[in-house]
């Protein structure tokens, strides 16, 4: 188990992890992975790294873990080892209130495929017989891309983005109809007006294409003292009420696993 280890986050993922006007690396998962740090006493270097190479990254040794929003999913067990889970949240869509999707999709239910797929595929069918024809908006290599390439890819234009920020300014400017993604960073940009008139619409999903609906520290496949420390230090923060505190701090709701 080394004493000093470097965390990647992608710093444009708020409230999750963002940087500051000065360049500083802030958030929720900024301050968790030092307080996992501590816990797990090594010393910890938090740097950013672009989303769509955090995983090369990760396997060419410029860092030593993940801490970005990171869903479990089977393509990404394939190249990485995952801790136990630090938080739990569906995603979503979103649009512009008062457009054809808004006004279309009554469905406010939440899914999980996995656990109740007959009931989920029905429903993505109807969403997907809905959006026919209009562009989605996606970031590239999220765990909300490979559930629209899965799912609604027969019916709508999908439109990958290299940041959250650049899909939503398009789902601002019009270019896509709607974007899907992590519902924790969806509500804050309706929060704050950032997009004037953004509204979730339709159902929440977790499960099948999107992994297990928990977010993970990642790690090298072989390094499993270091997952195993990781796994102690979360349990920890999750049996004495730090990680809640945490979470209703940077979302205003407890999203920890249950």
């Amino acid at each position: 188990m080394p004493k000093e280890i470097t965390i990647a986050t992608e710093g444009a993922y708020a409230p999750w992890n963002f940087t500051t006007p000065d360049g500083k690396l802030v958030g929720y998962e900024v301050e968790l992975a030092t307080e996992l740090c501590s816990r797990m006493k090594v010393k910890c270097n938090i740097v950013a790294q672009d989303w769509d190479g955090i995983l090369p990254g990760l396997n060419a040794g410029k860092f030593d873990a993940i801490m970005a929003s990171m869903g479990k999913t089977a393509e990404r067990e394939k190249v990485a080892l995952f801790s136990t889970p630090y938080t739990a949240a569906p995603n979503a869509f979103m649009t512009l209130a008062g457009n054809s999707v808004a006004n279309s999709i009554a469905d406010t239910n939440a899914y999980n495929i996995t656990k109740n797929e007959q009931a989920s595929l029905g429903a993505l069918k109807t969403i997907g017989e809905t959006l026919k024809g209009k562009t989605v908006g996606v970031q590239r290599g999220s765990s909300a891309a490979l559930f629209a390439n899965e799912y609604l890819k027969d019916y709508v234009t999908i439109r990958e983005y290299k940041t959250f920020q650049e899909q939503n300014l398009d789902l601002a400017a019009g270019r896509v109809d709607v974007v899907i993604a992590n519902i924790t960073v969806l509500t804050p940009v309706i929060k704050d007006g950032t997009i004037a008139g953004a509204t979730l619409v339709g159902p929440t999903f977790q499960g099948g294409a999107l992994g297990s609906g928990t977010i993970h520290v990642a790690m090298r496949k072989p390094d499993t003292a270091l997952a195993e420390a990781f796994n102690a230090a979360i349990d920890s923060v999750n049996n004495d009420g730090f990680n809640k505190a945490l979470s209703v701090k940077w979302f205003d709701a407890d999203i920890t696993p249950k």
